[in-house]
């Protein structure tokens, strides 16, 4: 059924509802306006309040708008599309499996998608904290993110050709692949299994500590102090210099230049790693804070 310029302000207005195509509709006031409602296209609509897509399937929602109280506007809802949409609310996207975006820009996105799965984004923005937490199975390209703590808790990712503005990125994280890609942000990495980085521009305090299986491939990592501590299994091939190395646990490292390397004695075993470098300036058994 086709429905065009109507607008709904009554709670649950089009509950449990099958097949619609809405076309320049608004949604005003009344809560969940599409609760339980399976394969619906919403095209140049208007969402101004909040939970409009719960307990959903098969949505797709283009060049829409959802204002800043469609707050937690889509959760427990599988397979769906957003294309050319602008959303200012934030909480979107909970416990939801099969999210494809494209062209999307988020303005508030604290608390957005969390605990999904099957993610695929493509030139979407996004500005807010926790974004992504607890996620699965993510394909991101030119993603563009400023907010800290991205990506907390997530399995199998794989970001291309992004800007990632982000403290304490891909913490507490199972295999993580980041390719052509801007990183700048304190802590990176924390507590992963399996974070490789190829062609990246790194900057980041104490980054890429308490990794296992690291692997870091034609990677620059300017303005980044204090890396690698008690990280294990390393493979880094460094371009130009990294301002400092602290305490790594295992495996190789390769640069080009190397500001300073630490090893405080007792913390780490200079023998387990291979440092290949021709120019380090300085070699210390204490840190500077």
């Amino acid at each position: 059924m086709e429905i065009r310029g109507k607008k709904y302000t009554e709670e649950r207005a089009l509950f449990h509802q099958n097949d619609l195509l809405l076309f320049d509709c608004v949604f005003e006031n009344g809560e969940s306006p599409l609760k339980e409602s399976t394969g619906i296209t919403a095209q140049s609509c208007l969402f101004r309040y909040k939970y409009p897509f719960w307990y959903g399937k098969n949505i797709k929602i283009l060049n829409s708008t959802l204002f800043e109280m469609a707050r937690a506007g889509i959760w427990y809802t599988d397979n769906v599309e957003i294309i050319d949409t602008v959303i200012t609310a934030p909480k979107n996207f909970r416990r939801c499996k099969g999210v494809y975006m494209q062209n999307v820009t988020f303005t508030d996105a604290k608390e957005t998608l969390w605990n999904c799965s099957d993610i695929e984004m493509t030139n979407v923005t996004v500005n807010g904290d926790y974004f992504g937490m607890n996620c699965e199975n993510i394909k991101a390209y030119d993603l563009r993110l400023n907010g800290n703590y991205g990506f907390d808790g997530c399995k199998n990712v794989e970001i291309r050709h992004s800007h990632l503005l982000t403290k304490d990125a891909f913490w507490n994280c199972e295999n993580v692949y980041v390719s052509e890609s801007l990183i700048s942000g304190e802590y990176l990495g924390w507590n992963t299994k399996n974070l490789t980085l190829e062609n990246c521009t790194l900057e980041s305090l104490q980054g890429l500590c308490y990794v296992e299986n690291l692997k870091l491939i034609n990677c620059n990592l300017f303005n980044t102090t204090l890396s690698f501590e008690y990280s294990k299994n390393i493979d880094a091939r460094i371009k130009g210099c990294v301002d400092s190395i602290l305490n790594p646990g295992s495996g190789y490292i390769e640069a080009e230049h190397i500001g300073e390397l630490i090893y405080t004695p007792g913390e780490a075993d200079p023998a387990a790693t291979e440092i290949v470098c021709d120019n380090i300036d300085k070699r210390s058994e204490e840190i500077t804070w």
